[in-house]
């Protein structure tokens, strides 16, 4: 990655020092801080925990971030993981770890701010705006300008899981290098949407990358697993960290995705699961009345993959069922010859197992 080279040497020379919520962060210091952004009625300070870990020698500063979203935890057990469980011997640069972006949606069960605005479409952010633009001020002003990377950990909205995949502008080369070292099998490409980190990010010439797993309101190991792994690639590809990125069975980019949703009300009986390659034509599930019959089906439109899924049997017309994530014929093939040659203990497959315990999949 030629970005990290060039921040490498700039680390140390040409930037500023580290200081973030007022406080100087040297090379060979780690400090536990508290970035605040607002207070509360009563005049006590709300702020977002921020880790700071930085090596004896200069390189690349890289940040992980959990919970934008209040309700998805999955972020926070992957930033919780290098902070507390397994942290990363640097061999130089920086790593800001921010388990939880969102201090008031985590506490108030909710995915939103209290004033009802979604912090990911709220960057960059300003002083004198908003709450939730004023959290997105402060996050970008004191983190995310003073990294050269960052990984965004998120999950599936509500009633919905995703199998795990990295969404990236592969346009960009330092953002696409960044994107297929983590090491997902499936990469979605895209600038993000107005208003989000990883968009605003890219404006001020830093890579961000975001990456979907899992379901909310759960913290899921096997999810954890593959965040960790993609996490600690990234790291070895910048040289932050030693050993060898593990590669998976297959990585394939994707430029587009299709809904999949019910004509008719009832309840769904599925038969594709997150992360399976699926035909045009197939049947994704099956559309029964509640006494039992039988009244539709669905079918995918295209050839892909499954990207996500609803985990909520009970679907009305229009609602959404499956999230296909579109592949050419050949690739689909391609792929799942790959499939088969799986070891035994992969990551991607434990973790499509588990993502099937929460819903009950009928063979055809």
């Amino acid at each position: 990655m030629t970005h990290a080279a060039a921040s490498t040497t700039a680390e140390g020379t040409r930037r500023k020092p580290l200081i973030i919520a007022g406080e100087r962060i040297r090379l060979g210091q780690k400090r536990a801080l508290r970035l605040q952004f607002g207070e509360t009625y009563l005049g006590n300070p709300v702020t977002i925990p921020v880790y700071v870990h930085r090596a004896r020698k200069n390189g690349p500063r890289v940040f992980l971030t959990g919970v934008m979203h209040g309700d998805e935890l999955n972020g926070m057990g992957v930033v919780r993981h290098l902070l507390v469980e397994d942290p990363p011997k640097l061999l130089k640069g920086t790593l800001v770890l921010i388990p939880v972006v969102n201090v008031y949606g985590i506490e108030r069960h909710t995915r939103y701010m209290p004033d009802r605005r979604d912090p990911n479409r709220c960057f960059p952010g300003s002083a004198t705006g908003s709450l939730t633009s004023r959290l997105a001020n402060a996050l970008f002003t004191e983190v995310v300008q003073q990294c050269d990377y960052g990984i965004d950990f998120h999950s599936a909205a509500l009633q919905r899981t995703n199998y795990p995949n990295v969404r990236a502008d592969m346009r960009d080369p330092p953002t696409a290098a960044l994107a297929r070292a983590f090491g997902a099998e499936l990469v979605v490409h895209s600038k993000g949407p107005r208003g989000s980190l990883r968009r605003a990010a890219a404006g001020v010439g830093v890579p961000v990358i975001v990456v979907e797993a899992g379901e909310v309101w759960k913290i899921e190991p096997r999810v954890v697993a593959v965040g960790v792994r993609g996490a600690l690639n990234a790291l070895m590809a910048l040289g932050m960290v030693r050993g060898e990125p593990e590669q998976p069975a297959f990585q394939v980019a994707v430029n587009k995705k299709v809904w999949v949703r019910a004509d008719q009300g009832g309840i769904l009986g599925f038969h594709a699961k997150p992360g399976d390659l699926v035909r045009e034509g197939e049947t994704l599930a099956t559309i029964y009345g509640i006494f039992g019959r039988e009244q539709t089906s669905l079918t995918s439109p295209v050839n892909g993959i499954v990207l996500g899924m609803t985990t909520m049997p009970a679907i009305a017309p229009g609602g959404p069922a499956y999230h296909i994530a579109r592949l050419p014929k050949r690739k689909l093939s391609q792929i799942q010859r790959k499939m088969r040659q799986r070891p035994k203990v992969d990551p991607y497959q434990q973790v499509q197992q588990d993502l099937a315990t929460s819903i009950t999949i009928q063979e055809q």
